[in-house]
């Protein structure tokens, strides 16, 4: 198969035990609709990675962090979130009833998946300094919103029944919010290990921090940029271009 050529074997041992997992977790899952409902997002994302590896690899590191997190996912796939048995001893620990290992997966999404989207936005949108770790947790915490709402209209438009199970809430008014708040502190978590990380061994680390703060485009935008662009249309009128480290749009 062409396509897994290219791939080191430690990544192609990251995708097996991936598929291994994945294979042995569906048989006789907890509900299959429940089951089902939770992997469309997986094969959805796993889908999109491998159409993308060929023309952008991720780090193994990154690739890890990943697999040890849809691995987590598989695993409340099965059982159903609000069944999962280390998630009752959980809740035991802290002195309640209530299965604790939905919050356990949506901590360890911010924790885990922090640092492929650093990554992400550090190779592809050149991110540096400050916003290379404020942007990963804003990410986490959209992405995480965005979930949330996805629950919610599986829960009222595919099947009510179901889709309370879906959703996870066990009785919790604030349970999306807590969810969202521990999926931003495992990503704060993660993106403060990486700047102890680059402040200890990189020197240019400071210089960097404050480089981000710099303003690289003098030119105002919004509707300045917008009556230069109008101006353009007009023949024999050509707009001026951005200056240094702009960009040609209105935003």
């Amino acid at each position: 198969m062409r396509w897994l050529r290219g791939f080191t074997t430690y990544q192609l041992v990251l995708m097996g035990t991936f598929l291994v997992a994945w294979a042995v977790l569906a048989i006789k899952p907890a509900t299959r609709q429940f089951w089902l409902l939770e992997n469309v997002l997986v094969a959805t994302f796993v889908a999109l990675a491998l159409a993308t590896v060929r023309y952008f690899r991720l780090s193994d590191v990154s690739y890890t962090l990943i697999t040890i997190y849809l691995l987590l996912h598989l695993v409340g796939a099965h059982y159903d979130y609000n069944d999962v048995p280390i998630g009752d001893t959980l809740g035991r620990w802290v002195g309640d009833d209530r299965n604790h290992y939905d919050r356990v997966v949506h901590f360890s999404f911010g924790l885990l998946m922090a640092y492929p989207m650093r990554e992400v936005f550090h190779r592809v949108a050149s991110v540096r300094g400050f916003w290379g770790y404020s942007l990963p947790l804003e990410m986490i915490l959209s992405l995480s919103a965005v979930y949330e709402i996805l629950e919610w209209l599986v829960a009222i438009t595919i099947s009510p029944e179901s889709g309370i199970n879906f959703v996870g809430s066990q009785g919790d008014p604030w349970d999306a919010i807590k969810d969202m708040a521990l999926a931003g502190a495992g990503a704060a978590i993660a993106m403060a290990v990486i700047a102890a990380i680059n402040w200890r061994y990189d020197p240019g680390f400071w210089r960097e921090i404050a480089e981000s703060f710099r303003v690289k485009n003098q030119r105002p935008l919004g509707e300045v940029r917008l009556s230069e662009l109008i101006t353009a249309r007009r023949p024999g009128r050509v707009a001026p271009p951005p200056a240094a480290g702009g960009h040609s749009d209105v935003s």
